[in-house]
């Protein structure tokens, strides 16, 4: 009996408060609860993991850059993305960044993924993706050119670590080769030792004079 006036009573509140009729209101409750579930399950995610994996997937923080001192051209294309236990490495005008931060852009794979493991310093200041412009040679460029490349520096500069810089290959003739390798010593030893070329003695020059005069 107590239930029946509680159920009626509760009839009398929804009707007075949301002008509906009990099995409207009930309607529509229900539905409302039925699109909260369905809307949780197409775009919420459980806190226990369930949900879609492939958002609820994370990614690992990149390990902090490593000092890679001066390296040369060779040693540097073994950061060029292709192991990804090392770093993403890129050098612009023999500086050294890493760009791993970029895999996406820089890694295999990735639009600019012909620069990594390089000295793009050509490439990026004439915007070539032609192998031969892979290098960090600037001879030629003209002044837009080379302002190019200072914009991509100071991008560089700003966004990512420098870790290193490229060695410089200086060619030198034969004959320097040979002086640097026997040492600069040996080669004063044996510049004192060349025979020192005489001039005509005294005794000729007399000679020379008493014929004139007779």
């Amino acid at each position: 009996m107590a239930a029946l006036e509680i159920w009626e009573s509760l009839k009398e509140s929804i009707t007075v408060h949301t002008g509906l009729s009990p099995a409207t209101f009930f309607t529509a409750l229900a539905v409302g609860l039925a699109l909260y579930y369905l809307a949780l399950n197409l775009f919420g995610y459980s806190s226990n993991g369930g949900g879609d994996g492939g958002f609820e997937e994370k990614m690992e923080p990149l390990p902090p850059p490593v000092q890679v001192g001066q390296i040369s051209d060779v040693e540097l294309k073994e950061y060029n993305g292709s192991d990804p236990k090392k770093p993403l490495l890129m050098a612009i005008k023999a500086q050294i960044y890493d760009v791993s931060q970029s895999r996406m852009f820089y890694g295999p794979g990735g639009p600019y993924a012909l620069f990594a493991g390089k000295d793009a310093s050509r490439a990026l200041a004439k915007m070539s993706f032609e192998e031969k412009d892979l290098n960090g040679d600037l001879t030629g460029l003209g002044v837009f050119e080379l302002e190019a490349l200072q914009d991509w520096e100071y991008k560089f500069m700003g966004k990512y670590v420098k870790v290193g810089t490229v060695k410089s290959t200086v060619q030198v003739s034969e004959g320097q080769a040979t002086e640097a390798a026997i040492g600069p010593e040996e080669t004063a030893n044996r510049d004192a030792a060349k025979p020192v070329e005489e001039g005509p003695s005294d005794t000729v020059s007399k000679e020379s004079d008493e014929e004139k005069k007779e």
